[in-house]
């Protein structure tokens, strides 16, 4: 998933000390620059030395792009393609996305896993032999959270 690369944006760039998002967006690419051509990753060398091919796209971004090509249909399909392993702990929560989600305390203390239901927006969390669990709505998943950059926000 995502979510391990969001928590490092999030950790880096400081997003709740930025007072706009334009100031966010610049930390971010500044975060992302140190992160690609500095931080040392594949046999010391950065991502950018040992990936040279993977510096750009050849495309800009534009919000007009953005606005007519982005699907919420393709993130659904893209999430439903992954599975997360997660630690549920003494009191029956596991996290997704930075929620805390209720599976039930005769499920504490184990590992469980988690899909997404595109059709229903749902999380379904299965114990480790393919037992369903819990189903929880995504409430997180929506155009409006994401592209407010709002997916992890409590």
């Amino acid at each position: 998933m995502v979510e391990r690369s969001q928590g490092t944006a999030k950790r880096w760039a400081e997003p709740q000390a930025c007072a706009t998002p334009e100031e966010l967006r610049e930390r971010l690419k500044i975060m992302d620059d140190i992160q690609r051509g500095e931080y040392p990753s594949v046999k010391g060398r950065s991502r950018l030395e040992a990936y040279p091919e993977l510096a750009s796209s050849g495309r800009e971004f534009t919000p007009a792009w953005e606005r007519d090509n982005w699907s919420l249909e393709s993130v659904n399909r893209h999430l439903a393609n992954s599975t997360g392993r997660r630690w549920a702990g003494a009191t029956g929560y596991i996290s997704v996305y930075n929620r805390n989600l209720y599976i039930g305390i005769l499920d504490k203390n184990k590992h469980v896993y988690v899909n997404f239901d595109p059709l229903a927006c749902e999380w379904v969390i299965a114990d480790t032999e393919g037992r369903q669990l819990s189903r929880q709505v995504a409430s997180e998943i929506s155009r409006e959270r994401i592209m407010g950059l709002a997916v992890t926000n409590k």
